[in-house]
C-alpha cells in the first residue's frame, strides 16, 4: 500500500500543479521572464521539465510518507496540516532563497510558493488517508 499511496499523492500534487500553472500562466511568464509565443507557451519547450516534475513529486511524496509514518500522522486533517507545513516552512523558503539570489521578482516566489504549500497540503491529505 505504501508505493500506491506515494504514487497517488504524487499524481495529485502533479495534477494540482498543472491546474495552478495553467491558471497563473500569464503572471508566471511575466515574473519568470520566460520567452513565450503568441499562445503564451514557452518557446523551445521540451518534455524534460514535465518528466523531472513527475520524478520530483514522487520523491517528495515518498519522503513525506516516510516522515508521516515515523510521526504517526494517519488522518486526513493531520496529513493536510503537516503537508501544508512542509510546503510553507521547508520548500517555500528555499524557493525564496533561489529566486532572491537569481534576482527574480518576488511575484515569482509567491506563485511558486503557493504551489508548494497547496500541493504539499494535497499530497499530505492523500497520504493521511492511505
Amino acid at each position: 500500500m505504501g508505493i500506491l499511496s506515494v504514487l497517488v499523492a504524487a499524481a495529485a500534487g502533479y495534477a494540482f500543479g498543472a491546474l495552478w500553472y495553467m491558471s497563473l500562466s500569464k503572471p508566471w511568464v511575466e515574473a519568470s521572464g520566460a520567452k513565450s509565443d503568441e499562445n503564451r507557451r514557452p518557446e523551445g519547450s521540451s518534455p524534460l521539465p514535465f518528466i523531472l516534475s513527475a520524478i520530483a513529486m514522487i520523491l517528495v511524496a515518498g519522503m513525506m510518507r516516510h516522515t508521516f509514518a515515523l510521526s504517526g500522522i494517519e488522518t486526513l486533517g493531520k496529513g493536510l496540516v503537516s503537508g501544508m507545513g512542509i510546503g510553507l516552512f521547508f520548500i517555500s523558503p528555499w524557493i525564496m532563497i533561489n529566486n532572491a539570489y537569481g534576482m527574480r521578482p518576488f511575484k515569482l516566489t509567491i506563485i511558486d510558493s503557493g504551489y508548494a504549500v497547496i500541493g504539499c497540503a494535497i499530497m499530505g491529505a492523500v497520504l493521511g488517508v492511505f
